[in-house]
Order: structure tokens, then C-alpha cells, then sequence
């Protein structure tokens, strides 16, 4: 926890003021005890909705796929690369669990999943796993189980019965990841075999050669527990020489170190430093270990590190990555949401205002999205859009509560709270977000959000007599894991690797803050907090830029910006003739910019602007091919579906753009007849007013928009005729016009994947009437969200956002030189008749294949929640726009 006697000497002096600041903020912004024991109530009942669904639909595999209610079996499923090396087939959810539910006042339930992991877990397969995930997931759980089975049965009421099996796994488990720390380095290989350890390819191990400095700085609370708890001090010793290999390899001027690390010869591999994924805990575990195991060293050595964080990686309220041989040059213009554990991190530390600052910015970025996605940019757009329900905002909230008792955390946790009822929840638990922008799902539901999630939120509501134990006498793991602070006073190894000798002599008193909270900040003004956060609500608010007003050439004022630019406005057209620009139409609709020459400009000023335009353009461009353009979504809100199903779908460049309605388009929908929808349909009787469905092919898409507006439809979804396409593989892209002004279009059409489109129509055979939602994101079936996202704030003022889909009749240029080769979606759209503007995801996504799973029959079964299985029993999981970061921190 963030006070402990070795670190506290000021919590008794701090104690009188956080109470004066509680009474201070009460009368105003006070929540009730009523209020919070009704929230914390409902943490208790989601935490029940996620945890019977596991145990009923997916126990004993490793995690439960909320959207087909089944379990996740590796091998079974198709693989997700180094996501899946978490999964070793041993129940990974129960163990990751088992500690909350002591924490959640369950004992019961708590001894009967003892006795199931007692009974049914195995952990000698043949199996490769991560060394990380393991030790903070399973090995961790372990632990934490066993130091509550043993609090339980001291208490004389529960777990009489227990003779420490649970430290007899741990143990055991702990001895099948020390062959992967069997290098010369120290440093542990990334993945280890169960049954056969690290010996080469034939166990598919051993053959790796680099690893992420928090896979191999991340070990030292679990193994150190492990030997104290045991008396072998082999698991501390292997855990304390990975940590002062790292330490010995840091870059000396600037005291930071890389993201990946070579763990034979000790190069940095990737060397951008931050806070995020890929180095996150192994400053956390230096801290901790200090906690935990009261050895100074891993104080004076997390001081330092914090010291270079704050100079170099810390520009309140962000936290960007720099190059750790130059830390004045940033190594990257966005932020990953691993990183939101760093402000509780700054409280452990006493660094209070940083902490209140990035939080803040934090949950402004939260707010627009109702989630944090997976990695956002500096001026807070989406970057990666997706959203595993990951906890360590929630984390940061409760760690600044508990520092400041400010009840506005108590106000962010409930927020939290409610998007996850209100997005994240289906019918078997909770689902991970595909896209925050659209509210669309993934078929995940990951171990640490029973783990993390629901801990970090019943703390914060509870008072202290609705906790089983002290909560002051455990400390977190990474993995939220609870090890008693008694153990600094285990016994310990009395083995001192040689690293160690060199940094004693190192060490400065001067270089130790012994207070927590920091005793330089003394709450000089009881509404500190709010002082610090005002400032960043405002930038965020302010993030989104407004259009710029178009000029002629040379006139003085501004030119004709690059995102204002509209192929089919002649008026543009002509002002880039005036300009020196040249341009020409290619087959597909879009124009592609060639060069500019100052000798056609009407003048020299307007050569000028011709420059700045062009050097615009290609920036956007830039910038369009680095980000994912924002999708749409189909939303089916009849029963027995009831908002739960969201698909993903591509936007069209003309017709009504969903990004400005704030309710969406909502109606029935009816097949068109003829499917393709080329020609005057003859069932208009039965579209008017409805959504049609249309198949793609033999004509242009705005001809097919024309033909169903005749009959009277609402609006229009086109179902891909490409038997297997589905959103997880391809990338989507915009509908295009026909070449000619598609004014006359007023109703929203939006494109379909072969594959979403068929659990529609499968939806459709099924229930003859199915109602759906198009809009730009999903809608709560409680109501919008007030807050609404930047992109969308931005288009109603005009101005398109890089990272979304052009506005209606707007076609972005190409930068390239002409004999360049169009793209292979072009010229299948050519063969159709169609157009299509191809909306590429970000390099991560590029860079990696998804398989596809194995389509199931659906079942006749009329019962809802067998229709909803049946009908999602496909579904894929997204691994494109975040691969990369999770296969750095794994």
C-alpha cells in the first residue's frame, strides 16, 4: 500500500491536514455514505456478473470469451501471437481471481475455488508460456491466495483445513521458470516451456535473443515472496541478479533505460524510454521491493530513475518516450495507456501535484471516449482505438484518493463504474472494446480485469469496516496481488551478487525522500487538487482546432488549407490553378497532387501559397496513413440483442454523416430487391422507411443510395459479396461518390464486411423484425453520453479530423508522383463498377495477419442468449492496431 511505517514518518503530521482538506470539500462535492456504499454494492455485483459467467461458460480454461459464451483454450482457438502466451492451461482466471474474492468479503466462494485449483490445475503441459505473465498472473495469484488462506484460517473461522498447498504450486511453478533464467546475463528468457523448460527449439524455446526491460525487472515481489515464504533463497537470488543486471545497464548520462534489451549481451535494442508498456513495472517493482523487502538500495535506485523520468520523460501533463542517448529528442508523439499507472506510482513516491496533473489529462481523454484507448496522441486523439479493460486508471484513482481524500476521485471512479455497465457489459460478462470511438466489442474478457479492475473500485467505495483485513499491512503486486508487509521480516538470502557490492559504495543518503507524502507539498491550499486539475481540463477541451476560412491566393491572408481541400468544388479547383498546382483524376474518384510550379502562379505570393499548400498536403497525407480512420458502427438494438451487438462498418463520403448526428439513424431494416440495388427496386413498399440491405457489386454505390431514397428508405447498409471478408482482416474503407456531385444523397449508407454483414441477415431469418442503429459510435441503451469526442466536436465546426473519415464530397489527394502504382482495392473497385477509398490502418495493424476462425452453424434455437451465441460464434478477435505494444510488454 502507499503507507507503510519504513517510509511514513510524516503520515501521523499529514493525517490532521487530509482530514481538515476532507471537511474543507465536503459540504460541496461530498458523496454520501449511502451513495457509496450503493456503489460499491454494484462493483460487488458486476464482479459477480464476470466471475459466474467465467466459472459457468469458460471454467477450466484460461479466460472466457464474453461474445459466444465459451472459454478461451489455447489451441483450440485460432492464435493471437504473443497474446496467447499467457494462456498455459491452468485456469489462469480462477488463480488471477482468488485474492479477490477474499477482498470482495466472498470466503466462501474463495475456499471453494482453492479446493478447484487444488484439484483440477495442472502445471507441468507441454506448453510455452510468457515469463512475465506467468509470474505476475499465475504465480502472483498463487501467492496472494496463499497469504489470504493463511489470514483466513489465523482468523479460526475459514480455511482450517489448509496445509499450504497453495505455496506448495507456487514452488512448484516457481521452479519451472528458473530455467529461463538461465543465461549469462541474468536476464530471463521471454518464454519458458512447463513441462520442459528452456532447450531450444525442440521446446520452442531458447531461441530468442531479446527481451522487454519490464518482462525481465518485473519478477523480484513474486520470487522474493516466494523464497521468504519457502526459505529458499534460490528464487530471490535469480529475481535481485536480473534487477541489478538492468541496473548496470542503464544509460549512465541520462539514467534511463531502453524498451527491449539483447539478454546475452546486454544491448539495448530499442532504445526509447518511457513510462508505458515495455519498461512500466520495472520501476514500479524498484519502488515496491523497497516496501516490501526494506532493502535501500532499490529506493536509492528508484530515486534516480525518477529524478531523469521527471526531467525528461515528464512534460505535465504528458509522458513521452526519448531516446535514452539523447533525452532532449522525443522518440515518439503519442502515449500508450499502460502508462496510467504511473500518477499512482507518484503517490507511492509522495510526488503528489504530477500525479493529480496526468491523471486529470487522463480522464479528460476517458471522458471523450468513455474509455482510454489503447494509445492516444499529444493533442489527445485516438491513435489505437482499442480497449481491453485495462485497470490501471482505475488504480490511480483509488491511489489518489487515499492520498488526497478528495471525493472528486470518488466522482472519476463512478464514471468508470458506469461505462463499464453501460459499454463493456453483455450477457456472459464483460467485453473488451474493439474501437472506443464506435462502442464496438472484441470476444475478450482478460484475467487481470478480475483481478485488478474490480479490487482497485471496491476500495475505493468501502469504508474501512467493510474489509476483511488491513489493507495497510499488504502491498499490490503489478497484477494487484496482495503479499503481506511482514515479510521484510522473513528470512532472507544471504547470498550478495556482485553487482550489489559495487552499488552499496554508491550509495547517498541525499538521495532518499523518507516521508509519504512528500513533505515539500503541505496542502497549502485545501482546494489544491482543483487548482491543478482546471488547467488540464481546459487544454484538453481545447485540443480539437477549429477551421481556418478559405482566401484567395496572394492576398495576404490565410490560403486554402489542405483539409478544406475538396476534389469536386471548382472553386478550390481554381485557386489551386492560380497556386501552380497541378492535379490530376484518377479512374477511382480521388485526385492526385503532382507537384507545384511557381511559373504558372499568377504571382509570386501565390507561388508562395501553392508551396505552403502543398507541403500541408503532404503532411495530411502523412498523417492520414499513420493514423486509423475512424469506422461506423450497426448497432442491433431489437430484441433480443437489446444495443449488445455492435458491428463494425465503413463510411461513405457522401450522404448524411453520422459524426454530426447526435442520436443516429435508427429503423427497421428489409432486403432490397433486386439485392444489388442497381436498378428501381420493386419491393419499395416494404423499404420505405426502413434500412436497406444491399449487396455489393455491378454499380456504383451512390446509384445504389439513389434507388433505395426512391423507395423511401431511411438509409442503407451494403453487404460485402466477398465470401469470408471480415473487419479483423481487411482494412475498411470509405464509399466513394460516382464522379459527379452527390448532393442529392441525404440518407446514411455505410459498408459491411461479408461476415458482419451475414450475422444481420442470419439476425433477420431469424427474427423477422430486426431493428438497427447506424451512428458513428454505439449508444448506451440508457442514454448518449454527454460527453462527446473530439473528433465529433471538430466536424461540427467544419473541420475534418486526420485521424477520421472525410466529410461528404470530399476526396483527400494523394502526394504521390504519378507512375506510382494504385492500390490493389482500387482496381478490384474498378472492376465492380465502384468506388472505394481505401481507409488504412496504422502500421501495426499492417505489419501482422489475423486468422480467421471457423464459422459455426447457427442454432435454430429460438432462446435469446443461444441466438446471441450462435450468431457471434464467429467472431474474431482484433489484434491489428495494438499487437505491437502487447508483444512489448509481453
Amino acid at each position: 500500500m502507499w503507507t507503510t511505517g519504513r517510509i511514513c514518518a510524516a503520515t501521523m503530521k499529514m493525517s490532521w491536514v487530509l482530514l481538515l482538506l476532507a471537511a474543507f470539500l465536503c459540504p460541496v462535492h461530498c458523496m454520501t455514505r449511502e451513495e457509496r456504499q450503493k456503489l460499491r454494492d454494484q462493483v460487488v455485483e458486476m464482479f459477480d456478473h464476470a466471475y459466474r459467467n467465467y466459472m459457468d461458460h469458460a471454467y477450466p480454461a484460461d479466460e472466457l470469451m464474453p461474445l459466444t459464451c465459451r472459454g478461451r483454450v489455447r489451441g483450440l482457438e485460432p492464435s493471437r501471437g504473443d497474446v496467447d502466451d499467457a494462456l498455459g492451461k491452468f485456469s489462469l482466471t480462477l488463480i488471477d481471481t482468488l485474492d479477490t474474492l477474499v477482498l470482495l468479503n466472498k470466503t466462501e466462494e474463495f475456499e471453494a475455488a482453492v479446493r478447484r485449483v487444488l484439484s483440477d490445475v495442472r502445471l507441468d503441459n507441454d506448453i510455452v508460456v510468457s515469463v512475465f505473465e506467468t509470474n505476475i498472473r499465475v504465480l502472483g495469484g498463487l501467492l496472494g491466495g496463499h497469504s489470504m488462506a493463511v489470514m483466513l484460517r489465523e482468523g479460526g473461522r475459514r480455511m482450517l483445513w489448509y496445509e499450504d498447498e497453495l505455496l506448495h504450486m507456487a514452488k512448484d511453478l516457481g521452479l519451472r521458470l528458473l530455467p529461463a533464467f538461465n543465461t549469462s546475463s541474468g536476464l530471463p528468457y521471454p518464454r519458458v516451456n512447463l513441462r520442459h523448460g528452456v532447450r531450444g527449439p525442440e521446446t520452442r524455446t531458447g531461441t530468442e535473443t531479446e527481451t522487454c526491460t519490464a518482462c525481465a525487472g518485473t519478477i523480484i515481489l513474486e520470487f522474493a515472496a516466494l523464497s521468504r515464504f519457502t526459505g529458499d533463497p534460490i528464487f530471490e537470488d535469480h529475481a535481485r541478479r536480473a534487477l541489478d543486471f538492468l541496473w548496470e545497464k542503464r544509460q549512465r548520462n541520462s539514467n534511463l533505460v531502453g524498451t527491449t534489451i539483447n539478454i546475452h549481451s546486454g544491448e539495448w535494442v530499442r532504445r526509447d524510454s518511457g513510462v508505458g508498456a515495455g519498461i512500466d513495472s520495472y520501476y514500479e517493482y524498484l519502488m515496491k521491493a523497497y516496501i516490501l523487502l526494506g532493502d535501500d538500495l532499490f529506493l536509492q535506485r528508484f530515486n534516480i530513475h525518477y529524478a531523469s523520468i521527471m526531467k525528461y520523460i515528464s512534460q505535465p501533463p504528458l509522458l513521452l518516450d526519448v531516446h535514452i542517448h539523447k533525452p532532449l529528442l522525443p522518440a515518439r508523439t503519442w502515449m500508450d495507456s499502460l502508462l496510467a499507472f504511473f500518477p499512482g506510482l507518484q503517490v507511492l513516491k509522495g510526488d503528489i501535484r504530477p500525479a493529480i496533473e496526468t491523471h486529470e489529462m487522463l480522464y479528460q481523454v476517458t471522458k471523450k471516449h468513455n474509455f482510454l484507448p489503447e494509445a492516444f496522441t499529444t493533442d489527445f486523439r485516438v491513435h489505437w482505438a482499442q480497449h481491453p479493460l485495462r485497470p490501471e486508471f482505475a488504480e490511480s484513482t483509488y491511489f489518489l484518493y487515499k492520498a488526497t481524500r478528495d471525493p472528486y476521485y470518488l466522482e472519476v471512479g463512478r464514471t468508470v463504474l458506469e461505462n463499464l455497465n453501460r459499454f463493456a457489459r453483455v450477457p456472459c460478462g464483460f467485453a473488451a472494446m474493439k474501437d472506443v470511438r464506435t462502442g464496438s466489442h472484441e470476444d475478450r474478457m482478460d484475467s487481470f480485469f478480475l483481478a485488478e479492475m474490480f479490487k482497485y473500485l471496491f476500495l475505493l467505495f468501502a469504508e474501512g469496516d467493510d474489509l476483511p483485513f488491513d489493507i495497510e499491512d499488504y502491498i499490490f503486486t503489478t497484477e494487484a496481488h496482495l503479499l503481506p508487509l511482514s515479510l521484510s521480516t522473513a528470512p532472507r538470502s544471504q547470498t550478495t551478487p556482485a553487482a550489489n557490492s559495487t552499488a552499496v559504495e554508491e550509495l547517498d543518503d541525499s538521495n532518499f525522500d523518507w516521508t509519504c507524502p512528500n513533505t515539500h507539498l503541505l496542502f497549502p491550499d485545501p482546494a489544491f487538487p482543483r487548482n491543478f486539475r482546471d488547467p488540464i481540463k481546459i487544454a484538453v477541451d481545447k485540443s480539437c482546432p477549429r477551421p481556418s476560412p478559405i482566401r484567395e491566393p496572394g492576398m495576404g491572408r490565410l490560403p486554402l488549407r489542405a483539409q478544406d481541400f475538396m476534389a469536386n468544388n471548382p472553386e478550390h479547383l481554381e485557386l489551386l490553378r492560380r497556386m501552380g498546382v497541378s492535379l490530376i483524376h484518377l479512374k477511382d474518384g480521388r485526385v492526385q497532387l503532382l507537384e507545384q510550379h511557381a511559373s504558372q502562379a499568377v504571382s509570386a505570393i501565390a507561388a508562395e501559397d501553392g508551396m505552403r499548400f502543398m507541403q500541408e498536403m503532404m503532411e495530411l497525407s502523412s498523417q492520414q496513413q499513420k493514423e486509423q480512420l475512424p469506422p461506423r458502427a450497426v448497432q442491433i438494438v431489437s430484441h433480443p440483442f437489446f444495443g449488445r451487438v455492435v458491428l463494425t462498418a465503413g463510411p461513405a463520403q457522401f450522404g448524411t454523416d453520422l459524426s454530426k448526428s447526435s442520436t443516429g439513424v435508427r429503423g427497421f431494416i428489409t432486403v432490397a430487391e433486386p439485392y444489388s440495388g442497381c436498378a428501381e427496386l420493386t419491393n419499395a413498399e416494404f423499404v420505405q422507411g426502413r434500412i436497406a440491405l444491399l449487396q455489393r457489386g455491378q454499380c456504383m454505390f451512390a446509384e445504389k443510395a439513389r434507388h433505395i431514397m426512391k423507395a423511401g428508405a431511411i438509409g442503407g447498409i451494403v453487404i460485402d459479396d466477398n465470401e469470408g471478408s471480415s473487419s479483423d482482416t481487411a482494412p475498411l474503407f470509405q464509399m466513394a461518390g460516382d464522379g459527379r456531385s452527390t448532393d442529392d444523397v441525404t440518407l446514411p449508407l455505410l459498408f459491411l464486411f461479408h461476415k458482419e454483414g451475414n450475422i444481420l441477415l442470419e439476425a433477420l431469418r431469424e427474427y423477422r423484425e430486426v431493428e438497427v442503429l447506424l451512428g458513428d459510435k454505439a449508444r448506451d441503451r440508457g442514454g448518449d453520453t454527454e460527453e462527446g469526442d473530439c473528433s465529433t466536436e471538430q466536424k461540427d465546426q467544419g473541420q475534418p479530423e486526420p485521424a477520421s473519415s472525410p466529410p461528404p464530397d470530399q476526396s483527400q489527394p494523394s502526394t504521390q508522383e504519378p507512375d506510382q502504382s494504385e492500390t490493389a482495392a482500387g482496381e478490384e473497385e474498378e472492376e465492380k463498377g465502384e468506388e472505394v477509398v481505401a481507409v488504412a490502418p496504422p502500421k501495426e495493424a499492417s505489419e501482422s495477419a489475423a486468422q480467421t476462425e471457423a464459422k459455426e452453424e447457427p442454432s435454430s434455437d429460438k432462446d435469446p442468449d443461444r441466438l446471441l451465441d450462435a450468431l457471434l460464434a464467429d467472431w474474431q478477435e482484433d489484434l491489428e492496431a495494438f499487437r505491437q505494444m502487447e508483444k512489448d510488454e509481453l
